[in-house]
């Protein structure tokens, strides 16, 4: 590219660059008409993987197309428990306890949707549930009504972790958490994995709330 550049004789500079197009003409056609590896290698490059190449994948169910009222969905969804419906109350104006998330988890062509229920005063979830579109509807398809819960999506399946609570614990301070992970078989969700984390109570507390697990005497 330089070259083209390099300081001349004016005369000469002109012939040079007429030969030059003459010559980068000849070779265009050329490459036109015996499909070799000149301008029309480089062409299709840019539309040979456009006809020959992989389809275009159909719309992801990780995105929503459309956002949903989640509080509507809840109040009308016979699933959900009275107890749950009267809790969805707007903590201030027009803010709900509610979080919602979208993605793949049953392999529907839409997203499916998580919903986490909680508390105003502590964000302590009371209750999640997920639901599938079908026939533009959203179907119920795994409720969890229990203190403390909370689901979250973890690359295609639902992780829902749950406080354990042992008596005397107060609701800041459980003993533990199950954290189980289900995955989506047939037309329902199926248990994988389950894992019990036990909490310290060396930090964060006195310890007045731990089971005795001494061996009684008989």
């Amino acid at each position: 590219m330089r070259g083209l550049r390099k300081p001349g004789r004016p005369g000469g500079f002109a012939v040079g660059t007429a030969l030059t197009a003459l010559a980068a003409v000849g070779l265009l056609v050329s490459g036109c008409s015996t499909g070799g590896t000149g301008t029309r290698d480089e062409g299709a490059a840019v539309t040979s993987p456009v006809e020959r190449g992989a389809p275009t994948p159909a719309a992801s169910a990780s995105a929503p197309a459309k956002t949903v009222n989640a509080v509507a969905l809840l109040r009308k969804d016979p699933l959900v428990s009275p107890r749950i419906k009267a809790d969805l109350q707007p903590c201030g104006e027009d803010t709900y306890p509610v979080d919602t998330s979208y993605g793949n988890l049953t392999g529907g062509t839409a997203p499916d949707l998580v919903i986490n229920v909680m508390t105003c005063a502590d964000s302590v979830g009371v209750g999640t549930y997920v639901y599938r579109q079908r026939n533009e509807e959203y179907q119920n398809v795994f409720a969890a009504e229990e203190p403390a819960v909370y689901a979250t999506i973890d690359r295609g399946e639902l992780v829902v972790t749950q406080q354990v609570y042992a008596k005397g614990d107060p609701l800041s301070f459980p003993s533990g958490e199950d954290v189980v992970t289900y995955s989506w078989a047939d037309t329902k969700f199926s248990e994988r994995y389950r894992v019990r984390n036990d909490y310290s109570r060396a930090a964060g507390g006195d310890g007045s709330s731990v089971p005795d697990y001494s061996p009684s005497e008989n």
